[in-house]
């Protein structure tokens, strides 16, 4: 009888610690702090902090409550089910294969789902993942087989199904080419309440493509002094705001000792050339470097090769996979590469109005004022500091 007593025990405590699961998961896919819940549901944080951690379930009252302010039925709050039952995701790149792993945020009402591979999947090592990929879209008979999001015929954004790793956290959400960007991570999670960060490395023509998109809180985007190109402006529907972040030089990064005085020496050598993916400006600044030299990509063995980002430009020269390539200066000296600038650079920050009264938004904007990533981002050798989190105008 004991045993049974101990068996009923344990399966009650499990229940209770899977409805503070969900009712954790609702609140900050919501971006709400456990205040914020109490504040709208009319009862106390300690409440919601004692049914979160699965010390106690909620009377009637309270559960009524909590699930009114969240938008949700008691039954959907509290019932039986799943704490990670997936929920529908729309990835910024095409998920590679049903079970890898992703960065799971919330972006406005939408999930974003941010994959975890190559180079997007580590830094220094791996990134924590926030969930995994069950499959495609649900939109299909409840009997057929769940689809791979890898199967062709699905575009890179169409959603996908994703199984939560616990809950999803309030995250921000940047697009951008500059390595500078993860700074945002630490002052972020020092914001009461905690706000997360993810970043996804790519060129300005995809950060704002995925702003457009609505996948992104913001779009890291430069342009030589800051200039923008109209025929190169994405629409952002709604408009945005611009902010700014720092500036660089960006030109050509050659192994030391290859007696390289330009772009026409790499031609005359026939000196190994690492490239950037289409609608990055560092390849727009090269093609408009051979333009100027009257070269031609037959003339640059490994023009179409693609590099993911400033820091892997570098790091496939100093690997020798390749002897130059057009990458930011703090790049080059941070490998210690011989540096030639074709352009001075302002690397700014393109939030989309839509998303302007979020919690992720409002958090950006306080931390880059912050004195302590202006002085991070002076320790950097190569960038300027004077424009993070000054207000530079609207987009386009």
């Amino acid at each position: 009888m004991a045993e049974a007593g101990g068996e009923a025990g344990r399966a009650a405590t499990e229940v209770t610690q899977v409805h503070g699961a969900r009712l954790r998961l609702a609140r900050q896919a919501r971006g709400l702090s456990q205040q914020q819940l109490a504040g709208v549901a009319g009862v106390t944080r300690q409440a919601v902090s004692a049914v979160e951690s699965g010390h106690s379930d909620p009377s009637l009252r309270v559960a009524l409550a909590l699930a009114g302010a969240l938008g949700m039925t008691v039954e959907a709050l509290f019932g039986p089910g799943d704490p990670a039952d997936p929920v529908l995701a729309r990835p910024v790149a095409a998920a590679s294969h049903r079970g890898s792993r992703v960065v799971l945020a919330t972006v406005g009402d939408t999930f974003v789902a941010l994959p975890l591979h190559a180079d997007m999947a580590a830094r220094v090592g791996f990134g924590v993942a926030g969930g995994l990929v069950v499959g495609a879209s649900p939109r299909r008979p409840a009997a057929a087989p769940v689809p791979d999001p890898a199967s062709p015929g699905l575009e890179p954004n169409d959603p996908i199904e994703v199984r939560p790793i616990g809950p999803p956290r309030p995250t921000l959400v940047v697009a951008g080419c500059d390595p500078a960007l993860p700074l945002l991570e630490i002052p972020l999670a020092l914001l009461d309440p905690p706000i997360a960060f993810a970043w996804w490395p790519c060129g300005s023509g995809e950060a704002l493509r995925l702003a457009a998109a609505g996948l992104v809180h913001a779009a890291g985007v430069h342009q030589p002094s800051g200039e923008r190109e109209s025929d190169e402006t994405v629409e952002i529907p709604g408009g945005a705001e611009v902010v700014g972040f720092a500036a660089w030089r960006e030109g050509l990064v050659v192994r030391p000792g290859a007696r390289v005085r330009g772009l026409d020496d790499v031609a005359r050598q026939r000196l190994r050339l690492v490239n950037r993916e289409a609608g990055a400006q560092a390849r727009t600044l090269l093609d408009q470097e051979c333009a100027r030299l009257h070269l031609t990509p037959a003339e640059l063995p490994g023009y179409d090769s693609r590099a993911a980002g400033h820091l892997q430009v570098a790091a496939a020269i100093t690997g020798r996979l390749a002897d130059a390539g057009v990458s930011s200066e703090p790049a080059a000296l941070a490998y210690g590469l011989d540096f030639l600038p074709l352009a001075s650079e302002q690397f700014d920050l393109v939030l989309p109005a839509k998303h302007a009264a979020s919690r992720e938004a409002a958090g950006l904007l306080k931390v880059l004022t912050s004195p302590w990533l202006a002085a991070q981002l002076a320790s950097l050798p190569g960038y300027d500091p004077a424009s993070c989190g000054v207000p530079r105008d609207q987009w386009p």
